[in-house]
Formats: C-alpha cells, structure tokens, sequence
C-alpha cells in the first residue's frame, strides 16, 4: 500500500515535532507500506521568510540579515538534537548554510533595489520547505532509512502566475511518473518541499499560502496512491472551530464536497485546492493529528453519508466586507453584475459570496477586508455612467461582517433546513444581512455583524451536535 503523507508546519516546527514525523515514517514502514513524504516549512519560518523580504525592500539590513540568522539557528538546532556528531551531521549543516547564504544573498538584492517582484518574493519563501525537507531527510537517514530529498520544483510545472501559480497538469504528471515513480520502485523514501513548484523554464513559483496540501494531492494522484494522510496539530475536521465554541467534535467521515466547503469558508484543516487533484482517482484522504497519532482522524472520501443532523459542521470566515451595488435604474438592464464582478477579478480581489434581490434592484458580494477600498473604486470606475445617469444610486461597503456557513450533504433535497437555521438565528436576536446557497445544496452561507460572530455559531453548532455521530462524543 502507497501512503502519501503531508506533514505541516507545526508538524515540522521543532526537534521534538520532527521526531514525532519521524517515528510516524519508521511506523508505516514497519508495517509494510510505501511512503511519500511532502513537508511544509517548519512553523513560523514562512512569515519570517516573507518578514525578510519587507525588511529588505524597507532598507532594514540588520532586520533581515537578524531573520536569516534566527532561520538558520531554528535549524541547525534541530539538526544538533537528532543527528549525531559525524560526516552526515556535518553534510547537512553545509546544506542548511548555503541555502540559508542564498536567502542573505536574494535579501542584499531586493534591499539594493528597493524593491522585489512576485517572481523574487516566491523564490525567497520558498526557502523554507527547502531546509525543512533536507533536514528531515537527513533525520531519516540517520535512522537508517534510504530516505531522499527532492524539490517539489523538478515535479510540479506551472504557470508564471508568481505567488499562486496554477500547475500545468500534464507536464507535472509526466514528470513525476518519470523522475518520482522509479526512486519508490527502488525503495526510497522521498521527502519532498510543499507549496513550491517551477515554471517551464525553472522559475521558482509557490501554489499560495498553505498549498502544501495541494501540492500533497498532486503527488498523491500521479503516484496513484492509495492514500493521502495529512498530518497536522488537531485531530481531524471539527464540527466547528474550538476556539469558538469548545464542544467541537470531530467528524470521523466528511465527503470531497462537504470538506471542499468547509475549507473555502474558513475551516483551516486543508487548503481549498486539496481536493481538486484526487476526486477522479477516488484516493482516500485523511487527516490526523501529528502529536496523537492513535486517534483515527477524520476520513474523507467521494460517497455524501448524512448525518443524523443533516447539519454536519459550522464554519465562519473573519475580516470581510460586503459591497452593494443598487439602483431603481438596474432593473432589467444587462451586464451590470458582470461587469462588476469583471472589475472585482480586475482589482485582484476573489468573491466569497454573492447575493442579489428578487428585484435586481441590487446584489451584494463579499471580499477579504483588504481589497474593500480598490474594489469599491474599481466598481465605481467601471460603472461611472450609470451612476452619473443615476440608475445606479451608489457602490456602498460594509465591514465589520462575517460570513458564517453550515455544512452537509444531508441538505440536499431535505425541507427546511434552510427555516431551522434562520429560525434560530431569529429566536437569537441575530440579524442575517445576506444570504446565499449554492446549487450543490451543501451548504448555507450567510452574513451576519462581526459582533454576532460567536454567538451565531454556537446556536447552529446546537444543531450540529444534536444526536450527531462523532469520534470522542
């Protein structure tokens, strides 16, 4: 049986955690399995890496080299605890400072010029997953293990889309079948960086924050294994987030959709991509807890199994405004939506929800906080006629809002789901500003004022936990 297993960055992020990784390895091997390993960058290196970038456009040559330094003692750190003194000890650490020698160099550049484009930005984040991966490797080998690194760059080919680069799926599946597929014929264990993949011409380019569980499924799927596992610090998919209402329980079973909605709208168990690679292959995907590895996660898989609830989880997304656009004027008047959202697409925002009136005398839509201002002036540019005609009255923005979602297959096609929730968010005094619901019938999104945030999610969470099968219920 071939396991692909992704360990993330808490996973990954001391002496400790790594020896936790690696008996894992040692444990599946034990048993008979073949293993591939995809690995995130120890934790808190990503954002120090994207710190150092700053302090380098921002002329702070002590900040980044002060970065670098703490870069490179994070690791070495590591490998002075679970490598004992020798040629292989001293291979390793030769590794770590040239890599970490590059990142001083790429720093020294981006501060003489004052600046550093997308393509310099992923090239310098990408060091994390390179050291982390060499380093775990060399643990492995230490350990007896014919262990290998490899960067995800001679695998995943992209697009030049630096930051958030797409893959080019065939070249990527040719690749691997060709480079990766031998080295596990032969026994090796490889360890690969996440999140990181190369253009077609060898630019470095990053699948965007947290796509080490993407790239985790493409390895999965061209490796045709059996497995996907993702290792990460809880113990699977929550019904709700814990920090929010501690009752949260784990679902033992989550459909490819169910988990999909769950991750678009803010649940952080895996990146919203995860998903896409595997679904045709029907691969079983798991996700489990690095630091309590008896417990047995949470499965997810293609068949839709309804709970008794039919409600199976809620999930929220922070730091959101919604724009609305309106006007007596709009009525039947074509293009009008689709020229803003063509200018939202513009303005490099994406869309979380869309809501719009029977009347089409207005539609809502929300976006992170961060774009609110230069989408509004994006919308309003392109909709400058029609509003000096007045038949589009104004392009108004509200922030302090969230948008909370429940989830479950078992909501297809079962009456009244949709009353229970905003049922109970009336008889809360909770005021539901928008609506939305997908034709897949998953799931419910709503919006509702920041300051409701909480207590919006423990009334649905209600529903969610009513009879509901859990994992340590």
């Amino acid at each position: 049986m071939l396991k692909t297993m992704k360990f993330g960055g808490t996973s990954v992020g001391s002496a400790e955690a790594i020896a936790a990784v690696v008996a894992i390895i040692e444990g599946e091997l034990a048993d008979g399995h073949q293993v591939a390993v995809i690995v995130s960058a120890m934790s808190g290196v990503t954002d120090m890496l994207h710190e150092s970038v700053q302090k380098a456009i921002d002329g702070d040559k002590w900040g980044y080299l002060s970065i670098s330094q703490d870069i490179r003692d994070k690791h070495e750190d590591a490998i002075y605890q679970l490598i004992s003194a020798g040629d292989l000890r001293e291979s390793i650490l030769q590794r770590v400072n040239a890599l970490v020698d590059k990142h001083q160099e790429l720093c020294e550049a981006v501060n003489t010029l004052r600046e550093a484009t997308p393509r310099i930005w992923d090239a310098i984040v990408s060091f994390g997953e390179r050291l982390s991966s060499r380093v775990i490797a060399a643990v492995l080998q230490e350990r007896g293990i014919n262990a290998q690194q490899f960067d995800a760059s001679e695998f995943i080919v992209t697009n030049d889309i630096f930051r958030d680069a797409d893959p080019i799926w065939d070249a990527t599946e040719q690749r691997i079948v060709e480079k990766l597929q031998p080295a596990l014929k032969n026994d090796v264990v490889p360890i690969i960086t996440g999140f990181i993949g190369a253009t077609c011409d060898g630019k470095i380019t990053t699948l965007g924050r947290g796509g080490s569980d993407f790239s985790a499924a493409i390895f999965a799927a061209y490796l045709d294994s059996d497995e996907l596992v993702i290792w990460t610090d809880v113990d699977g998919v929550m019904t709700t987030d814990p920090r929010i209402d501690k009752r949260a329980k784990v679902l033992p079973y989550v459909s490819y959709t169910e988990v999909g909605e769950l991750a678009y709208y803010g649940a952080k168990v895996l990146h919203p991509k995860t998903v896409q690679p595997i679904v045709e292959k029907a691969i079983a995907l798991r996700v489990r807890n690095t630091f309590n590895p008896s417990h047995p996660g949470t499965v997810i898989g293609a068949e839709s199994k309804a709970s008794h609830t039919v409600i199976k989880a809620v999930t929220s997304i922070r730091s959101v405004s919604m724009l609305t656009v309106s006007g007596k004027g709009m009525l039947g008047v074509p293009g009008i939506a689709g020229r803003t959202f063509l200018a939202t697409a513009q303005a490099g925002a994406s869309i979380l929800m869309i809501s719009q009136s029977s009347s089409e005398q207005s539609f809502c839509f929300t976006i992170v906080d961060a774009h609110a201002p230069t989408v509004k002036a994006a919308v309003e540019d392109e909709l400058a006629a029609e509003i000096s005609h007045r038949d589009v009255d104004s392009v108004d923005v509200l922030s302090d809002i969230v948008i909370v979602t429940v989830v479950g297959s078992g909501m297809r096609h079962q009456p009244g789901i949709a009353g229970r929730v905003f049922t109970r968010m009336g008889d809360s005094g909770v005021n539901v500003l928008a609506i939305a619901q997908g034709s897949s019938e998953c799931s419910i999104s709503f919006v509702v004022a920041g300051k409701d945030l909480k207590h919006a999610v423990t009334k649905l969470h209600d529903l969610a936990l009513e009879s509901v099968e859990v994992v340590g219920a």
